[in-house]
């Protein structure tokens, strides 16, 4: 009996049927049980946070049929557990790398490493940001071990960092190996709640050093808000995260040859100016809240502010004005009264590169004492935070323009846009400038208090007062202008239009683009 040959639409068929079949399993991730877990939990799974990033229908999938190069791990191991692809972000072009944590803890393999090189390449040829959705337990064990796993790795590049594009992170849950290199050479990074990231894992922290650690006391997202400063926002939720990313990204170009993309101006900005008054006391002394001043300042409902939790005493903010986007660097006398600590200076030296990086101005809002001072500061490298500021400063390339709100002192007048460092200053017709707080002065130069010779006192602190105003600083051209408080934002809107750098398009220099990420 001679066997039927198979008719080509059975031959079509089966190929069909087998291209499904690894299809189905390839997007059926780590298996039902895992994503009901998850589910149970509250927590997105991979492909659910693409689907929340990315604007609709758009996701193109890259690697889908990428397993282990282990034989015994090809069935366990869909898309290697990196999810990858590209997309539209409000119809501007993103690429996207998700850690599947329910493939292997999304550990980190050869091939899922080829995955992620391939986008790194391709956002910086095409000029795309790129965003990972990072969950893992680190790098793969088994694939690594041995001289030849280690000696075949790619150092080189794989976590070079020269800002030609924007990279984001947001940090999910565990987050060790390259969950955390790539959260840590992010321009942005957001954490939710109960996400640990760190070098290694509680467990092998234990195990090498016999020491017993809380998660989150050794990398959680409190720790990284307010102590290392490397959150630069923290989510409740991962749809929080996920849109988080989204506004982040709509303050930036797609890529450093471009700048923002404009938005339309909310109806009302700028019609509460009268109210900055208000606001802000003409007493040095008294505090007040700069956040408030600077809803005020922007277009309605633009301020994203970046680490919030940290420094608290210097505010970072991505806004807009007039629909362009700008970056914020203004004192908040409502934390150490606006003395600027080395926690502030870090916050200022990290947002001035982004911003010079990706071609966004800077707007200095300006009411500080001067740097906060003592044993505990020093030990924590303050003078070398302060010249780091400053060097930041001295290179950026995009417009900066500072405005004396109130006070403006010392040093640290040249690090917030005095002294020439700015292109445009003013000072409200309120504000005052010196080297030090003239009450300071006075028992600096002549050894005088209130307490011990109060009429004496009065005498030193008048002659010490004297040519403080903002009169004073304009005779000299430390000011261009001198305006009443409510003119802020008119004045910045001129200031911006002035400094736009027509010849290159409003593009910088970018000489801060290999500035450390983390340092």
């Amino acid at each position: 009996m001679t066997q039927q040959a198979t008719k080509p639409e059975d031959e079509k068929l089966t190929r069909e049927q087998e291209h499904e079949n690894r299809r189905l399993a390839a997007l059926a991730m780590g298996g039902s049980k895992k994503l009901e877990t998850r589910r149970a939990k509250g927590e997105l799974n991979a492909r659910e946070r693409i689907a929340l990033l990315l604007d609709p229908g758009t996701f193109r999938e890259s690697g889908l049929f990428v397993t282990s190069s282990v034989p015994g791990d090809r069935d366990k191991t869909p898309a290697d557990g990196k999810i990858t692809g590209s997309g539209q972000i409000d119809n501007r072009r993103a690429s996207v790398i998700a850690y599947d944590f329910t493939v292997k803890g999304s550990s980190s393999s050869p091939t899922s490493n080829k995955k992620m090189s391939h986008f790194k390449e391709l956002v910086v040829k095409t000029g795309q940001p790129l965003i990972y959705l990072s969950e893992s337990t680190g790098v793969r064990m088994p694939d690594a071990m041995g001289g030849s796993g280690m000696g075949s790795a790619n150092g080189k590049t794989r976590f070079l960092r020269q800002r030609e594009s924007p990279w984001v992170s947001a940090a999910f849950g565990y987050c060790f190996g390259s969950a955390a290199w790539h959260t840590m050479a992010s321009d942005f990074a957001v954490f939710r709640k109960g996400a640990v990231l760190a070098v290694s894992s509680p467990n092998l922290v234990a195990r090498a050093t016999g020491q017993q650690v809380d998660p989150q006391e050794l990398g959680g997202w409190k720790m990284h808000s307010e102590v290392t400063g490397f959150a630069d926002a923290v989510a409740s939720s991962d749809e929080e995260a996920v849109e988080l990313i989204r506004r982040f990204l709509s303050y930036l170009p797609s890529h450093n040859g471009e700048t923002a993309p404009l938005a339309p101006v909310p109806t009302g900005s700028g019609d509460r100016a009268d109210e900055i008054r208000s606001i802000v006391p003409e007493e040095r002394t008294k505090t007040y809240d700069v956040r408030k001043v600077i809803e005020l300042v922007v277009d309605t409902g633009s301020m994203f502010p970046i680490k919030a939790r940290y420094g608290k005493s210097l505010v970072t903010a991505l806004a807009r004005i007039g629909g362009q986007s700008v970056g914020i660097i203004a004192n908040n006398p409502m934390f150490k009264g606006g003395a600027l600590d080395g926690a502030a200076c870090d916050k200022a030296t990290s947002f001035l590169v982004m911003c010079d990086s990706y071609n966004i101005p800077i707007i200095h809002l300006v009411d500080q004492p001067g740097f906060l001072i003592g044993l505990e500061a020093e030990r924590n490298k303050v003078a070398g935070k302060i010249i780091n500021w400053m060097n930041a400063l001295s290179l950026v390339t995009v417009p900066k323009i500072a405005v004396t709100m109130r006070k403006n002192y010392g040093q640290a007048l040249i690090n917030m846009g005095g002294g020439g460092t700015a292109d445009s200053t003013a000072g409200w017709w309120s504000s005052e400038v010196s080297f030090m707080d003239p009450t300071s002065a006075v028992s600096v130069v002549h050894g005088v208090d209130k307490e011990t010779d109060p009429e004496l006192y009065e005498l030193r602190l008048a002659e010490m007062n004297k040519g403080t105003t903002a009169y004073d600083t304009a005779q000299v051209f430390g000011f261009e202008q001198v305006i009443d408080p409510a003119e802020t934002r008119e004045y910045i809107l001129g200031a911006l239009s002035d400094h736009y750098r027509a010849r290159s398009n409003g593009v910088g220099e970018h000489l801060l683009r290999t500035w450390p990420t983390s340092f």
